[in-house]
């Protein structure tokens, strides 16, 4: 478990790399729904980035504890058990004919 302890910490200090790594994977845009296991296996993606095996089970604590962290810092607003609204502006996207 102490692992999983640093892996949170790295996840939770470099959030804006791993927000940007997983609207790069993802359909992850501000007001967007985002499911629970889009979310574990984009940790898994982003430790396997960098050369960290994460397995299943870690990686569902991991989303756990993030998605939890989330919550506190209105990153992530719960519509239900495993799917959260992404409240992260820097994400909105652009309709044609909006102004730059």
């Amino acid at each position: 478990m102490k692992n999983l302890d640093k892996y949170f910490d790295l996840l939770k200090n470099d959030e804006t790399v791993f927000l940007n790594f997983l609207k790069a994977k993802f359909p992850v845009f501000h007001n967007s729904n985002f499911f629970f296991r889009d979310f574990q296996y984009g940790i898994q993606q982003f430790f396997e980035k960098k050369d960290i095996e994460i397995k299943y089970p870690e990686a569902e604590v991991l989303a756990r504890r993030l998605a939890e962290y989330f919550e506190t810092q209105k990153l992530f607003i719960p519509v239900s058990r495993n799917t959260w609204k992404v409240n992260y502006p820097q994400f909105l996207t652009k309709e044609p004919g909006d102004p730059l």
